[in-house]
C-alpha cells in the first residue's frame, strides 16, 4: 500500500470575536479540508496546502490562538478508507448542491419558455448564472481531491444547463427575427 500524506492542522482560537473563528473556519473548507473533529482537519499534503497552512498559523497566532501542523499518514488501508471516505462524501455533498442548482437553472428557463418570454434581459440573466454555475463547478472540482461519486453527473447537468441556455437563446435570437 501505498501511503497517502495528509497534513493535520489541530487549533485552538479564542471563542471571542467570533468572526475570526468563522473567517478561520471558512478559509479552511475553502481549501477542501475535512474536520476530523472540532479544531481539528486534514488536507491532502501538497506544496500549496503547506504554505497556505502556514499562513493560517500565523493568523491564528494573532488572534491569540495556538496550533500545530503535522504530516501524518492513515495506521492502516481501513483507516486511509475512512479518510477517503470522508473527503468524498463532502465533495459529494457539494456536487449534490450543485445540482440542485442545475434543476433550478432549468426550472427557470422552462418558465420563461412556458411564458413565451423571450429577451435579451431574460437570456442575459440566464446567461449570468450559468457562469455562475460553471464557476461553482470548478471550484467544487478543484477540492475534489480524491474523484468523488457524483462529480461525472455534476459535469453532465452543466452540459445539460448549456444547451438548455443554447435553445433559449436560439428561441430568443428566433423571436428577433436574428436568425433569419
Amino acid at each position: 500500500m501505498e501511503n497517502t500524506s495528509w497534513l493535520l492542522l489541530t487549533y485552538k482560537v479564542p471563542p471571542e470575536p467570533a468572526a475570526k473563528r468563522v473567517s478561520l473556519w471558512r478559509k479552511l473548507k475553502g481549501m477542501g479540508a475535512v474536520y476530523l473533529q472540532n479544531g481539528v482537519c486534514l488536507l491532502p499534503k501538497t506544496d500549496d496546502h503547506v504554505r497556505r497552512l502556514k499562513m493560517l498559523e500565523n493568523d491564528i497566532s494573532e488572534a491569540q490562538g495556538e496550533s500545530v501542523i503535522l504530516e501524518t499518514v492513515a495506521l492502516d488501508p481501513a483507516q486511509e478508507t475512512k479518510v477517503l471516505t470522508r473527503f468524498k462524501a463532502e465533495r459529494d455533498d457539494a456536487y449534490e448542491e450543485f445540482i440542485d442548482k442545475c434543476d433550478d437553472f432549468e426550472a427557470e428557463v422552462a418558465k420563461e419558455v412556458t411564458a413565451n418570454h423571450y429577451t435579451y434581459a431574460e437570456l442575459e440573466e440566464n446567461d449570468v448564472d450559468l457562469k455562475k454555475l460553471q464557476g461553482w463547478l470548478t471550484k467544487i472540482q478543484k477540492l475534489d481531491f480524491y474523484g468523488a461519486d457524483r462529480a461525472s453527473e455534476a459535469q453532465e447537468r452543466l452540459e445539460g444547463c448549456v444547451t438548455v441556455l443554447d435553445d433559449y437563446a436560439r428561441k430568443v435570437f428566433d423571436a428577433h427575427d436574428e436568425n433569419k
